[in-house]
């Protein structure tokens, strides 16, 4: 089983949020998760950011891929550091 960490969406219509999941990546978007790590809410001013390091680590550390989104998302957090090129 391929796990990604992703976004899953969630909110009304042109007010949405995001919750940042553990899934198969067959499943779909906001389909069924495996565990949920934090959430984001870009709607709000100052954006709304909170994720579960540790959980995010452990998930990471057993070879989940994050998206390219959910990457940056780390990076602004400090979970992950930004490879230079």
């Amino acid at each position: 089983m391929a796990v990604k960490l992703r976004l899953t969406r969630m909110g009304a219509k042109k007010a949405p949020f995001y919750r940042i999941v553990a899934t198969d990546s067959h499943k779909a978007r906001d389909g069924q998760y495996i565990e949920q790590i934090g959430y984001y809410n870009p709607t709000r001013e100052p954006v709304e950011l909170k994720i579960d390091a540790e959980i995010a680590k452990k998930w990471l550390a057993v070879g989940a891929q994050p998206t390219d989104t959910v990457k940056s998302l780390f990076v602004k957090e400090g979970i992950l550091v930004r490879k230079e090129k």
